[in-house]
């Protein structure tokens, strides 16, 4: 059984992720980020200004926007369309019961609008798990939302408009290995309810926050953390997400991973904010921040914003 962290470095920056706000319109058990409608922090437009910028000056190939529901914050639509004419892919981490809030029902044409990515988390294509974990009522309007977005042609085509599922294991366990999962989840969601999506990407829960808070009181933190470290695979480690990424907070701070921003974990090395890279020019390759929570990424199959590694 691995039992620390092995050392990782980063690279060349591809992928620049945001966290622009807290606030969400749901509260799941097993977020990271603790979001609910009661949160209220969110990015400033001093620091949203400087997105295109760092764009632009680090030549990065993705923009990766999370939250909270990232759709609840003002300058949202704003920052897409600032960066309509770059060629860039820009994903929205959608939680898809967004499009029934008041004043968001046209969130749907403008993201077709402008070829967003949507990935959006759907942990199951039972009802009963999915409403476990993120409350009662969310898988119908998933359904219903996915409907609308392949009305508009998202996942329809494989070099369409893009739409992709995220599942998230309901106990603590690993996830399944995703070709087979996505094959299972197309096939079913298919037969039921007549919807398509692009791809599934398998991720595996981050024992942190509002997650580590269950695993406390199910009694089942050490036992979890065994299991990631008894499915150590390090095949994984030249695949992890935050080797290529930088995760920035709502107050513009930098760090290695959405994870690690969750945890206020950060490194010695490397820029502290998104100030520091548009006054200064970076070469990435500094040791990353890793801690036992890291082995999440690399158990079994691997895990990924972008779903499993091998």
């Amino acid at each position: 059984m691995q039992e620390n962290f092995p050392s990782i470095n980063k690279e060349p920056i591809e992928t620049l992720q945001i966290n622009i706000g807290y606030k969400c319109n749901q509260a799941c058990k097993h977020c990271h980020v603790n979001s609910s409608p009661f949160r209220k922090e969110k990015m400033s437009n001093e620091i949203i200004s400087l997105i295109p910028k760092i764009v632009d000056k680090y030549k990065i190939k993705t923009l990766d926007i999370t939250g909270g529901a990232p759709e609840l914050h003002p300058e949202f639509k704003n920052l897409i369309t600032s960066l309509r004419k770059k060629e860039i892919d820009i994903i929205d981490r959608c939680n898809l019961t967004i499009f029934f809030e008041e004043g968001y029902e046209d969130l749907p044409q403008f993201l077709a609008n402008n070829n967003v990515i949507i990935t959006a988390s759907l942990p199951c294509y039972e009802k009963n798990n999915v409403e476990r974990q993120r409350g009662y009522g969310v898988f119908e309007k998933s359904i219903t939302a996915i409907k609308m977005l392949n009305d508009l042609g998202y996942g329809k085509k494989k070099n369409g408009l893009q739409l992709n599922l995220v599942y998230n294991p309901v106990n603590p366990i690993l996830p399944p290995p995703q070709e087979i999962l996505e094959n299972n989840y197309k096939k079913i969601l298919f037969e039921k309810y007549n919807i398509v999506f692009n791809n599934l990407y398998t991720i595996t829960n981050m024992p942190i926050n509002r997650y580590e808070e269950f695993l406390i009181r199910e009694g089942e933190l050490d036992s979890y953390y065994k299991l990631l470290k008894e499915n150590f695979n390090k095949n994984n480690l030249k695949s992890l997400m935050c080797k290529k990424t930088i995760s920035v907070n709502w107050l513009g701070e930098i760090y290695d991973c959405d994870f690690n921003q969750q945890i206020n974990l950060r490194g010695n090395k490397g820029p502290k904010t998104l100030f520091d890279l548009m006054d200064e020019s970076f070469t990435f390759n500094y040791g990353i921040a890793v801690k036992e929570h890291c082995f999440a990424c690399t158990a079994g199959c691997g895990s990924s914003c972008g779903g499993a590694l091998t």
